[in-house]
């Protein structure tokens, strides 16, 4: 042995700090999710996991009201879905407030209320901002056997954003396509997803104009089901009113109630399935009654 050359033992003690080290260095490998835990869950995309929701905040189904045409076929495309049927994914868009995100918790818990599919129908949430991360979700989700709904609230992208590429990939491109037991429903104030600005100047400045606006407004053509929600009307604002009043037992007279209601809505500037529930969130807790 050279008189310069380390003993083995050292050597191997050396070896052992550095792989600690870089053990203590590298992220943990993420814990794999039951996910017969929940019916619902949060996609954590920094940790590659699925967080548990024990409780999921929603409106019963029958308190939507003024929704009732896109509620029946958001429903029938569910529930073909939780049976393993062909289903489209969908997107639902219009007026803000009118109940997009709360008619599709409500339809998952009609569902797994029902036992319509032959396991519980799983609801996973996707922020906006983790939505580059959605083919490694639905990597996944794949082999798992229950079938489930990828949810994101209020999807939209800016000029500059181009993770809306991630998401055309994920739902129909690729070499692998949409897991067959993976839906993508999303809610949006905009038809196409991305702002009216961006894809007149993407045709202004294009060689082909119209090849650059086809390329953007593509991405939402990948849902086969388009829902759209516009404003209600005043007849359907009391009518959401009226029954939100009768189901939490908030009796202060028919026409007082409206009265009240319209008057909160005024000074909101708008009438909407929010603004009702705001408005019924007011009178409960000046009647000092619970919401629940």
């Amino acid at each position: 042995m050279s008189p310069t050359t380390p003993p083995a033992d050292a050597t191997l003690a050396l070896l052992t700090r550095i792989a600690e080290a870089l053990d203590r260095l590298s992220p943990p490998a993420p814990a794999a999710t039951d996910t017969a835990s929940a019916d619902a869950f949060v996609w954590q995309a920094s940790e590659g996991r699925l967080q548990p929701v024990p409780q999921v905040n929603r409106v019963a189904l029958g308190l939507l009201r003024g929704v009732d045409r896109v509620r029946d076929l958001l429903a029938e495309n569910t529930e073909r879905f939780a049976r393993g049927l062909a289903a489209n994914n969908v997107l639902l868009w219009g007026a803000r407030g009118m109940g997009k995100s709360s008619l599709v918790k409500a339809i998952h818990a009609d569902i797994n209320e029902r036992a319509l599919g032959a396991l519980p129908l799983k609801l996973i949430e996707i922020h906006r901002e983790d939505i580059d991360s959605l083919p490694a979700l639905m990597g996944l989700l794949r082999p798992d056997p229950h079938r489930f709904i990828v949810f994101c609230d209020d999807l939209s992208f800016d000029s500059n954003d181009t993770s809306y590429k991630s998401l055309k990939a994920a739902l129909d491109g690729g070499v692998e396509g949409r897991p067959e037991n993976v839906a993508f429903y999303a809610t949006s104030n905009r038809r196409h997803l991305l702002p009216r600005d961006m894809m007149e100047n993407e045709r202004s400045t294009a060689i082909n104009p119209g090849e650059a606006v086809e390329e953007k407004v593509s991405l939402s053509d990948r849902f086969g089901l388009w829902l759209g929600f516009h404003k209600c009307s005043q007849d359907e604002y009391l009518a959401m009113i009226d029954g939100y009043a009768g189901h939490f037992g908030l009796d202060i007279g028919q026409e007082a109630l409206h009265r009240d209601a319209l008057e909160w809505a005024t000074t909101r500037g708008s009438r909407s399935g929010r603004t009702a529930w705001q408005y019924i969130t007011d009178l409960a807790g000046r009647l000092e009654k619970r919401l629940s």
